[in-house]
């Protein structure tokens, strides 16, 4: 009899209540939403750190007639410089895992490729190009062993690591992250006062419902439970929506835009999605659920 009761002034309380509850279930659909597509920004981070880093090549640039830098000074690299480049960068095994050697002829063909529609590949010339060993490491992140070892060497005129360009470039998804989570939040705080005055609208109007309850000694929380299962149904429902939402993202703007238009590179997959679908739920209910229990402390008194 007790279930059935508590049931039966849940329903009511939803009846009594609707538009203000169906403002709770929009306001938190929409911020769980946000909240759940910063997760996948992150996400999406994570999984492109992985694939792209995994993808990180130092390259040794070597001197060549017109380089102006100190460790060119002798003029274009040697035979032996070369050859002694090549021997220690083995040295480094198995930090260094793949040398790949590139010619001014191939780096000219490379870089024809890459302007083929640009009027500045007609003013540059093979011998502008230098050589360069393009090198791979089992760990990127120990870069420096391998810049400390090469940087100012003669012969070599430049080190460049790919992963400091990609640093700049995940540290501005980072703050897109960052924006994005701020805004959720935003949102989420503002879906905390929605249901506070919820709660408070339904305790009011149900005082002498609460009232009799109380003298006849019900207890705190029976009297209590069916505002806080108002609030967590509400909450449910705005996570299914916001569910909802995620997978929308997924399918329309990852697997149908984004996915396509950019090949070279990782997006996330089903199992991010399904990661942080549980977070949304525990989120929208435990907020509501809190806000609305301690707002029921102070408004249930008799």
């Amino acid at each position: 009899m007790r279930t059935t009761f508590v049931a039966s002034e849940v329903g009511n309380g939803l009846r009594r209540n609707l538009t203000m509850t169906l403002a709770v279930v929009i306001t938190v659909g929409v911020s769980l939403a946000l909240f759940g597509v910063s997760l996948l920004v992150r996400a999406q981070v994570d999984t492109m750190k992985d694939f792209w880093y995994d993808k990180v090549e130092v390259s040794l640039f070597l001197c060549n007639e017109n380089s102006d830098t100190p460790s060119c000074s002798n003029g274009a690299v040697t035979d032996a410089q070369r050859e002694q480049i090549r021997a220690d960068l083995e040295s480094l095994r198995p930090l260094v895992q793949d040398i790949f050697f590139e010619s001014q002829e191939e780096a000219y063909a490379r870089f024809v490729e890459q302007y083929a529609n640009s009027p500045i590949v007609d003013n540059v010339t093979p011998d502008a190009l230098p050589e360069s060993f393009r090198v791979s490491l089992s760990d990127p992140t120990q870069y420096d062993i391998v810049a400390s070892a090469f940087v100012g060497r003669p012969g070599v005129e430049q080190v460049n690591d790919q992963r400091a360009f990609l640093d700049r470039f995940f540290q501005l998804l980072g703050g897109l992250q960052v924006i994005a989570l701020v805004i959720a939040m935003a949102m989420l705080v503002v879906t905390v006062l929605l249901i506070v005055n919820t709660m408070r609208v339904a305790a009011f109007s149900r005082r002498r419902e609460t009232g009799i309850m109380r003298l006849v000694g019900a207890s705190n929380f029976y009297i209590q439970l069916p505002f806080l299962l108002e609030a967590a149904i509400a909450a449910a429902v705005g996570a299914v929506i916001a569910t909802g939402g995620l997978i929308l993202v997924k399918v329309l703007i990852i697997d149908n835009v984004l996915a396509p238009a950019f090949q070279f590179t990782a997006f996330i997959g089903w199992d991010s999605v399904t990661a942080v679908v549980p977070i949304l739920f525990i989120v929208g209910i435990g907020l509501s659920s809190l806000a609305a229990f301690f707002t029921l402390r102070k408004y249930l008194r008799v």
